[in-house]
């Protein structure tokens, strides 16, 4: 594959890992993601699997080692293992991990396939363990099949990570009930403040805030808290209980601790690159992938937009009108 000179931001950032939103559908509507009727985008303006893999190849040619699979839910796009297994050939290559993020409904089908593929671990986003809580946050959803596919994705070899999003009044009783089962099942466990995006009026996200420094300071009412200096170029900060030994992650987009360290950027099924989630400003990939077979206008393209990547976003609950609010649903940024 043929490489060129590596993707640096203007904060002498390198970018090495990319996520990419295959699909825009999901088989769950979970709250503070969708509404409960979308309205998805035309076929036509979604990227073809061989168009994801030309945008994927262009990247890891640009330095990327790190791909995220995500939606939507990625593994209900039809043909999506075959996409996987085609990327694969760049692992050992240039690429040194290829993942997904899932909501785990299809995974008791998929997760043998995806470890012959080369994938090693996968997130899989579960906010509770209560069957009917787990039906009223993402509507459509039911939780056996969630645990049957995390069951599956463990006994295939794959390291399982769960994301919790913390929510007051839906979750929060739960918090040592999910740090016990994770503890007891071997997933390490990453809990997720709720972001300002999407819908607001439709549920009040403000009244569903619950900030991790609160479950933080609960969770260290029962455990020693050791912090890691353990940085995974993500935004997690992470904690490692000394009673269990497992580790714990903490997400929290409003309070600007991860993005002096940003190594990544998304693209969007229909081929937007946004260079930082909490900013509006994009470049679209899918006219030059689709201009022409030739690559070289698509790295143009991608290396003028990495020129733009801003030094951080701006979530901030604590004005009125919340600050940096996005008005796309998070399933069509891919999370």
């Amino acid at each position: 594959m043929d490489m060129h000179p590596p993707l640096i931001d203007p904060f002498a950032r390198p970018i090495t890992y990319l996520r990419v939103s295959v699909t825009d559908r999901c088989d769950f509507r979970c709250v503070y993601c969708m509404a409960e009727h979308m309205q998805f985008l035309p076929k036509a303006d979604l990227l073809t699997l061989e168009e994801l893999d030309r945008l994927s190849t262009a990247f890891i040619g640009l330095g990327v080692r790190k791909l995220r699979i995500t939606g939507g839910e990625p593994l209900v796009r039809r043909g999506i293992m075959g996409f996987l297994r085609q990327v694969s050939r760049h692992l050992g290559a240039g690429l040194d991990e290829l993942t997904l993020t899932t909501n785990g409904s299809q995974l008791a089908r998929h997760a043998a396939e995806l470890a012959d593929i080369g994938v090693r671990r996968v997130n899989v986003s579960l906010d509770t363990l209560d069957a009917d809580k787990f039906a009223a946050i993402t509507r459509w959803g039911r939780l056996p099949q969630v645990m049957e596919g995390v069951r599956a994705a463990t006994d295939a070899g794959l390291r399982v990570k769960i994301n919790a999003v913390a929510l007051k009044g839906v979750n929060d009783s739960e918090l040592f009930q999910m740090v016990q089962w994770c503890g007891d099942q071997g997933h390490d466990l990453t809990f997720i403040e709720v972001m300002p995006m999407g819908e607001m009026g439709e549920e009040n996200r403000l009244d569903q805030y619950w900030p991790l420094s609160d479950l933080r300071a609960r969770l260290a009412e029962r455990y020693t808290l050791i912090g890691l200096a353990e940085r995974t170029g993500g935004p997690a900060r992470y904690v490692k209980l000394a009673q269990t030994g497992q580790k714990i992650g903490f997400i929290t987009p409003l309070t600007h601790n991860f993005c002096e360290s940003c190594n990544r950027v998304r693209v969007t099924c229909t081929g937007e690159l946004f260079m930082c989630l909490g900013q509006e400003d994009n470049a679209d990939l899918r006219a030059p992938l689709r201009a022409s077979p030739d690559d070289a206008a698509l790295r143009e393209t991608i290396r003028a937009a990495i020129a733009r990547k801003p030094k951080g976003h701006d979530f901030d609950y604590s004005r009125q009108a919340v600050a940096g609010q996005m008005t796309r649903h998070m399933s069509h940024t891919g999370g």
